[in-house]
Parts: C-alpha cells; sequence; structure tokens
C-alpha cells in the first residue's frame, strides 16, 4: 500500500496510523498528527481502491452503502499491511492508535470490528457503522473517541450514536463528541481529539 511513514522520537512510542477520507492522499492528515501526539510514529496510508480516480479503502455500492465482501477484504488486507510495516519499520504492534476520518474512519471502524489486535485504540472523524449484525471481538481496553457533526448529511446522528453503543457492548471505553457542523473535519474536533488522547 503506498504510505509514509515517519518515525517518532522513539520506537517504542504509539504509532498513529492516518486514515484520509474519499479523495484524499497519504498527505491529508500529517497536519492533525503533529496536534495529536508530536512525538509518535506516522504511518499515512492511501487507500487502495480508486472510485472515479478518488483513492479510497474499500468501495461502495452507492453513497452510505458499504460493498461488504470489498470491506472484509479490505480491512484483512491493511491488517496485514500493519503487521508486515510493524517489522519493517521496527514499530511496536500493540502500539497502534488509527487516525480516520469518513472513509479513513469507516476502515478503521472496521478493524475494530473484525481484529481483536489490530488497534490499541482509534479517533474516528465522521465514521459511520461499518457492518451491522455481526459479533464483534472482545474490545476491553481499547480507548475510542468519535466525532461527530449534528447535521452531517453523510453520517447521519444515529450512525454515531449505533457505533458508540456497538463499542460499548464490545466493552470498548468510547467518547462521543458533538460539534454543530456537517461532514466537514473542524479543528475544534481535532483539538478535542488531541485532548482526549493526551488524557489517555
Amino acid at each position: 500500500m503506498k504510505h509514509i511513514f515517519q518515525k517518532g522520537k522513539s520506537p517504542s512510542n504509539p504509532t498513529l496510523l492516518l486514515l484520509h477520507g474519499t479523495g484524499g492522499t497519504e498527505q491529508d492528515l500529517l497536519p492533525l498528527a503533529e496536534l495529536i501526539d508530536a512525538d509518535a510514529n506516522i504511518l499515512s496510508v492511501r487507500g487502495n481502491v480508486s472510485e472515479n480516480g478518488m483513492p479510497r479503502f474499500f468501495r461502495r455500492l452507492a453513497e452510505g452503502v458499504f460493498d461488504e465482501e470489498d470491506l472484509i477484504f479490505r480491512t484483512k488486507e491493511l491488517n496485514e499491511f500493519l503487521d508486515e510495516a510493524s517489522e519493517k519499520y521496527e514499530f511496536d504492534r500493540n502500539n497502534v492508535v488509527a487516525v480516520g476520518y469518513s472513509n479513513g474512519a469507516n476502515i478503521a471502524a472496521s478493524l475494530l470490528f473484525h481484529y481483536q489486535d489490530a488497534l490499541k485504540g482509534a479517533i474516528l472523524h465522521h465514521p459511520m457503522v461499518p457492518r451491522r449484525g455481526v459479533d464483534l471481538p472482545d474490545l476491553t481496553g481499547k480507548d475510542v473517541f468519535i466525532a461527530a457533526g449534528t447535521n452531517d448529511p453523510i453520517c447521519p446522528a444515529q450512525e454515531s450514536e449505533d457505533l458508540k453503543s456497538l463499542l460499548e457492548n464490545a466493552s470498548a471505553n468510547v467518547e462521543l463528541h458533538w460539534e454543530n457542523r456537517g461532514h466537514q473535519l473542524t479543528l475544534e474536533e481535532v483539538q478535542a481529539a488531541g485532548q482526549w488522547y493526551k488524557n489517555k
């Protein structure tokens, strides 16, 4: 997978896995990493799927309708990439925190839904529920921050509430942060995520 890796202060520091939104690139979320943890390792990945020339992490059938088969395949692909990257770059595989926006937040949530040890935690900006009607692994000890917009036309408020409930039912610690905005990524929610991260 096309990516950028930047070494942090120490290999034992957390690694921030940056996952862009539809049409983004591995450059997009680098400024967020600075705000969240300037000492962390950074692994910023570009989605392997192209939708009308726009990079994404998995296919969709329509706006808000995921191609579940492709989602499962791409989630497995990303999890295996993390295994390989941790060996190549010598970062702690058990100390990876995903930071995702929109489509990137959805694949990060999918990692939590499918693989118990894929992530230590996650910051999800405007995510949706990746899959419904599936059993989640035991997520005890996993910390998740969800940032949502009350007027988000792409990601209805109920999606954020449902995702919080599903993760909490799997024993994750979840904080749901609301902004009175739409689907855009705001500085306020990034700062709130940074504050949450520092308190963990």
